[in-house]
């Protein structure tokens, strides 16, 4: 996790959150990683880091063919960006993208979005689970959501046919603007 999350959404009905209150952000990207030979090299944000394209390009530069991040939108946040934010990710990177989201109430205070999502590199939604419309009506307890699980067909050959179509490395002017 690089970038914390220190928000105030109080005046639109949401939160205060200041992550930096209890954690400590990363120093650096890490390197993508294989976890099953054949899978692809996948490269991991958390949460607040999908708001910053520069380290998605870093990891797509470094190797990867997956983008994973493991998030817990807040409902406000996730109603205005989730969706956008994750497939510009996919297409800017021509890499898969991950986003396995918290849905529901966690406490009394706070309750996640949720939509989790599977999006292919040309930033089309191939799966994705349920989402929270009304932060009010969630319950929590044995009243909360019961879990729901995901599986989608991924195929590393479309990340290639979508970057031999459009090699956007190929085509980046670093001699206007450094290369990430």
């Amino acid at each position: 996790k690089l970038h914390l999350f220190d928000i105030d959404l109080r005046d639109d009905g949401g939160p205060l959150i200041k992550e930096s209150n209890n954690t400590e952000p990363g120093k650096r990207i890490e390197e993508p990683y294989e976890p099953v030979e054949g899978l692809g090299k996948v490269g991991t944000l958390i949460c607040f880091d999908l708001r910053f394209a520069e380290p998605s390009l870093i990891l797509r530069r470094l190797g990867a063919d997956i983008m994973l991040y493991p998030s817990a939108f807040t409902v406000p946040t996730g109603k205005l960006h989730w969706e956008a934010l994750l497939r510009a990710r996919a297409i800017e990177t021509q890499c898969w993208v991950i986003a396995a989201a918290q849905s529901g109430r966690h406490n009394g205070k706070r309750v996640s979005y949720g939509d989790s999502i599977v999006i292919d590199p040309n930033g089309k939604i191939v799966g994705r689970l349920s989402r929270v419309e009304n932060a009010d009506d969630e319950k929590d307890g044995d009243e909360a959501r019961e879990p729901e699980l995901l599986v989608v067909d991924m195929d590393l050959a479309v990340k290639k046919a979508v970057r031999k179509s459009i090699p956007v490395e190929d085509l980046r002017r670093t001699d206007v603007y450094p290369k990430l």
